[in-house]
């Protein structure tokens, strides 16, 4: 029985829109940063590596220690500080960074241009209302006179 209601508060939970929203975002903010890496590594890093003498900045690496073979033949692999992919991955974060201000600009310019729409008329005083205001602006007539 406690799994039921478990299962049903779960459908519950995953059903509301704002959880499927993000999840729908998560997604394409994935594949959007998929492109924005390729769009790094693959058109503007060449260039800027080619400016600095052929460079490519994934393959810049502090070797600290080289690889070894132990004397049983097992490979210890080599001890590297890579910041070369660092400096790739703040390239590519700081690419993705700026589109989406871009984007969340240019919604937000969107939503200025949108026209509030006018505020809903005053409601018109019922019978009983206006009556009673009548009644009040005779009893103030007859106290000033």
């Amino acid at each position: 029985m406690k799994t039921m209601s478990f299962l049903k508060e779960f459908k519950a939970f995953a059903m509301k829109g704002n959880v499927v929203d993000m999840a729908v975002g998560i997604i394409i903010g994935g594949a959007f940063g998929k492109i924005v890496s390729s769009l790094v590594s693959d058109i503007i890093m060449p260039p800027i590596g080619l400016l600095i003498g052929g460079v490519n900045f994934r393959n810049l690496v502090i070797h600290l220690k080289p690889a070894e073979v132990d004397p049983t033949g097992k490979v210890i692999e080599a001890v590297n500080i890579n910041y070369g992919n660092f400096i790739q991955t703040s390239l590519d974060f700081l690419i993705i960074a700026f589109s989406i201000f871009l984007i969340i600009k240019g919604m937000n310019s969107l939503r200025k241009k949108q026209v509030p729409p006018p505020p809903p008329a005053p409601p018109t005083p019922t019978k009983e209302e206006t009556l009673l205001s009548e009644i009040r602006d005779i009893l103030k007539e007859k106290k000033q006179i």
